[in-house]
């Protein structure tokens, strides 16, 4: 199985769009999909499916936001599109009128009205639904991104698949990759304190760490860190990060959590300053709406190839016995970097001779083979040698 994993991850990786969160701000880039389909409205079909794949219908179920998040609604969308469009699979997506397990609890009452049997749910708020609808659901077969052990109640059940993601790996790489290529005045912006950002964010600090220690400047090494306590960006957020590039002198945050990287651009815009994306590589995004070489690098996980993966293997392979009653945690795989759920993008990080393509091989080589070890524990902040300040949440 990691096998098939890592092998359709090589292609599908740079086609995931977060992670982590979901946005609710106005649409900041229109993508190419259809419509919203909204919960009264029906919703739009793909081409007929072929004969060998007409046993199946899959529909996405979308959490806070829609399929313009630039995030995990966007990444789920397109992936899942992608695929049952190549293989003549009758697929569409479901918005809920709002941000309550009832009102995704609606949608897939819908779907499963409408004769969708393979249903996706991105985003840690599924829990709850999944602990209503898959009882009520058996013949369904239910595939959810980052809902983990206990998330609204969830435990595993046949009719059910879930990945999660290790995101501190990644974060860690981000940060130590970070502050190998000089800076050393760093923050950290997520956007809720769910276990997915915090995973993010603690890796962050790990990495940053142990590159200050290796480089013997832990006491010049200055990290700011907070939550927005939401998925997107606004003019409060904005106002913080203001401060933080221009009074404080921060070099580059790690934007983690949806579209609240809005608010990280557009203050760094002002003063040449950097970011660090999140989920896929953002530097396309973040440099195209704010400018050039901003983006350092971005913390990666396999969205986009994890839904294609097990799209193809229930529908073309018949192997939902790989995944039922499964919740995986996904991560390193390879000493290939390319070839991971998490990593950091080999093609567009800003490396440079303090920090090589080789050197980040090494690291995750590193960590593959156990050298290099990452807590994930969320229950504190890790314990560090670099200065570390900690705010409160910027939204109640």
């Amino acid at each position: 199985m990691k096998k098939i994993l890592a092998l359709l991850l090589v292609l599908a990786m740079a086609l995931s769009l977060v992670a982590c969160g979901s946005s609710e701000a106005p649409e900041t880039q229109a993508p190419s999909a259809p419509a919203e389909t909204e919960a009264s409205a029906a919703p739009a079909e793909t081409e007929a499916p072929a004969e060998a794949a007409a046993e199946y219908k899959v529909a996405m179920i979308t959490d806070y936001g829609d399929i313009t998040d630039q995030s995990f609604n966007q990444t789920t969308y397109e992936a899942c599109k992608e695929y049952c469009d190549a293989n003549g699979v009758t697929f569409t997506y479901y918005k809920p009128a709002g941000d309550s397990t009832a009102e995704r609890v609606a949608m897939v009452d819908a779907a499963v009205a409408d004769g969708y049997n393979i249903i996706v749910m991105p985003g840690f708020a599924f829990g709850e639904t999944l602990v209503e609808v898959t009882p009520m659901y058996p013949d369904v077969k239910f595939v959810a991104l980052d809902v983990a052990e206990g998330e609204g109640g969830f435990t595993a059940v046949e009719n059910a698949y879930s990945a999660i993601y290790q995101e501190e790996l990644c974060g860690y790489m981000a940060g130590y990759a970070a502050v190998k290529l000089g800076y050393k005045h760093l923050g950290f912006l997520g956007g809720m304190a769910v276990p997915a950002v915090q995973r993010f964010g603690h890796g962050y600090l790990q990495g940053i760490d142990a590159a200050a220690a290796e480089l013997g400047v832990t006491g010049d090494v200055v990290v700011e860190y907070v939550y927005g306590n939401q998925f997107f960006g606004d003019a409060d957020i904005t106002a913080v990060m203001d401060t933080w590039y221009g009074e404080k002198g921060v070099e580059v945050v790690f934007a983690c959590g949806g579209g609240i990287y809005t608010s990280a651009a557009e203050a760094a815009q002002k003063v040449g300053g950097k970011l660090i994306g999140v989920d896929t590589d953002q530097s396309a995004i973040i440099d195209g709406q704010y400018g050039e070489g901003m983006t350092v690098t971005s913390a990666m996980k396999g969205l986009a190839p994890t839904v294609k993966t097990v799209l193809s293997e229930i529908i073309e392979n018949d192997n939902w016995a790989a995944f039922s009653g499964k919740i995986e945690s996904l991560g390193l795989v390879s000493a290939n970097p390319d070839e991971n759920y998490v990593q950091i993008p080999s093609a567009t990080t800003q490396f440079s001779d303090s920090f090589t393509v080789e050197d980040y091989t090494a690291l995750v080589a590193a960590m593959l083979d156990g050298t290099v070890t990452v807590s994930n524990d969320i229950s504190a902040l890790p314990a560090t040698t670099v200065t570390v300040n900690e705010y409160p949440a910027i939204k109640g």
